[in-house]
């Protein structure tokens, strides 16, 4: 056997194959703070296991729970976070994407996992990251029990990356909301959203950066700070103030405004016979939808389809609940209103519907 001596190629390792695990551990060891904020009596262990314990033991005084659950994502939003270098209000928009969705059915938030892929782990980055998830989820009231950060080299860019979730709630059955409960004559209170939430940013960056060639730094007068500042604005996270509604009035079913625009989401909760009928001269939009519309000459229909239009979260209450519903909705700090009422179909083809004009 020869022995080579020459100066072959380096020994190869995962590291110069692009994936740091060093960098990893740091990024576990500095988010562990942050998860800890999110913990329930109900979570057993901590960070590092391969799976996230949660004592489901309190659920036998439910009658017959049900389990409630959704996963999503925040879109391309995380590329303005990227491009402006703030990476610690991302979680709150995913929290608010997966929770929100699951208290719609009247399900309480019990806990979440997130996925974060990185092109390259920045420590730090990473850490902040999670911090959002880790207040998002307290915003939620449920716990962080547990995620996964993974490394993509030679598919994502050095600064790329990308974020998802999953969450778990449960409600009892006999609580389930939804389109059974809603009748002809119910109020439809709409919640105000804290501005685009986390839909439709192709569309939003395609007409103000890529077309406009706005620049994210840019102050815009008629949103009172700059247009990365109006389009990195969290995600409104509604479910406290939709279980607080719960237990102070008689909901029928809530609907989360996210994909698809207001009369979508909407529709997809009013039953076979039915119609839900908002008027838009109950609110005046924020002015970050004027300024998409303006800006790129965007139909209404396809802004109110695209965008939530200043609108996050709909309650369908029956009318003798109106008022007390309102009134729980404004002592939390959450601007609500009467947008409109639950009619019968009739011809109308579709289950929801907006009707006039804008107010302003």
């Amino acid at each position: 056997m020869s022995e080579n001596t020459g100066a072959g190629p380096a020994a190869a390792s995962y590291k110069t194959a692009g994936v740091d695990i060093d960098a990893g551990d740091r990024a576990v060891d500095l988010m562990k703070e942050w998860v800890r904020k999110t913990r329930r009596p109900e979570v057993l262990g901590g960070l590092g296991g391969f799976a996230g314990l949660f004592d489901v033991s309190a659920l036998k005084n439910y009658e017959r729970p049900l389990l409630a659950s959704a996963t999503d994502g925040v879109g391309t939003k995380v590329d303005i976070a990227r491009r402006m270098g703030v990476y610690d209000t991302i979680g709150h928009d995913l929290v608010a994407m997966v929770m929100d969705d699951i208290v719609v059915c009247g399900a309480e938030p019990l806990f979440m996992t997130d996925y974060i892929c990185v092109g390259k782990v920045h420590p730090e980055r990473v850490a902040a990251i999670v911090k959002g998830i880790a207040e998002g989820c307290v915003l939620a009231g449920c716990a962080l029990v547990g995620g996964e950060t993974a490394e993509h080299p030679g598919l994502l860019g050095e600064d790329d990356f990308d974020v998802a979730g999953a969450g778990t709630g449960v409600v009892e059955a006999d609580r389930l909301l939804g389109p059974d409960r809603i009748r002809e004559g119910d109020t439809v209170i709409a919640m105000a959203a804290s501005g685009l939430h986390s839909n439709g940013y192709s569309l939003v960056r395609h007409v103000l950066l890529n077309h406009a060639g706005l620049a994210l730094e840019s102050h815009i007068d008629d949103l009172g700070r700059t247009l990365g500042e109006e389009l990195l604005e969290p995600t409104r996270i509604y479910s406290l103030d939709c279980l607080a509604l719960i237990s102070t009035a008689e909901v029928h079913a809530f609907s989360h405004v996210t994909g698809g625009g207001l009369a979508a989401n909407l529709a997809r909760v009013v039953p076979d016979g039915l119609h839900a009928v908002v008027d838009r001269s109950t609110w005046t939009p924020g002015p970050v939808f004027d300024l998409v519309g303006r800006t790129g000459s965007v139909e209404r229909l396809e802004l109110e389809r695209t965008l939530n239009m200043g609108v996050g979260m709909i309650a369908i209450v029956p009318e003798d609940s109106t008022d007390v519903a309102l009134t729980t909705l404004a002592d939390r700090g959450l601007d609500a209103w009467v947008a409109g009422g639950i009619t019968g179909r009739g011809d109308r083809t579709t289950g929801a519907e907006l009707v006039g004009d804008y107010a302003g």
